[in-house]
């Protein structure tokens, strides 16, 4: 989730977003980590969008805090539409990171997932401002898979986990490493459907949810 910001004098559209990181294994390290990479992938295809019929530069502008302790409260009760809420631990019930649905403000992250470079913390914030997964998971000639490719997606073999192995097979398809933001994925926010009011519009929505750690 985030908020659109028009700033006609630069001819640029700011995408703000604030990540909250809570849990056991939630450190002002990994937060910095996960809110630099979100940044530097998203603004990486220096993206454009029509707005009112004027080319405008989109950019994303996002920051980040680690609160190990946050309460359900401040969860439930935010009304900021730039907050995100993660929690961060070294367990999860179904062994990824998730959000709670697509355009949405909270999600669980697996500590496996959060490598430098693993590219997650940018794909789920893309699930978050309303991004789903390609249908089409075969991305073979296609050549660097985008930011929203699911895990298990084909790929080209440079792409794999183990470019020797055939495709398909364990080894043999997509490392999250690879996934970029492509300027596909901007046009695919419909930021040109956005409804501004003094200049500033609201992508995705509420979700609000206060995940406890899942138990082994």
């Amino acid at each position: 989730m985030g908020e659109a910001e028009l700033l006609p004098d630069r001819n640029e559209l700011m995408i703000h977003a604030h990540f909250v990181f809570y849990g056991n294994f939630a450190t002002p390290a990994l937060a910095e980590q996960l809110r630099a990479e979100t940044e530097d992938l998203w603004n990486e295809p220096r993206g454009i969008a029509v707005i009112g019929g004027r080319r405008t530069t989109v950019r994303f502008a996002i920051s980040a805090e680690c609160n190990p302790g946050l309460d359900e409260y401040s969860v439930l009760s935010n009304t900021d539409p730039r907050a995100n809420f993660f929690r961060i631990e070294d367990y999860s019930e179904i062994n990824i990171s998730f959000v709670d649905g697509l355009g949405c403000n909270t999600g669980y992250f697996f500590l496996e997932n959060l490598y430098p470079g693993s590219t997650t913390a940018a794909h789920e914030f893309g699930h978050t401002l309303g991004l789903d997964h390609p249908q089409d998971m075969d991305w073979r000639g296609r050549g660097t898979p985008g930011i929203m490719c699911a895990r298990g997606t084909l790929v080209d073999p440079q792409f794999q986990y183990d470019s020797a192995k055939p495709a398909g097979v364990t080894g043999g398809t997509m490392h999250p490493m690879h996934r970029r933001v492509r300027q596909r994925d901007i046009d695919d926010l419909r930021l040109d459907r956005l409804r501004f009011a003094n200049g500033r519009a609201i992508l995705g929505a509420f979700s609000n949810i206060y995940h406890w750690s899942h138990q082994r």
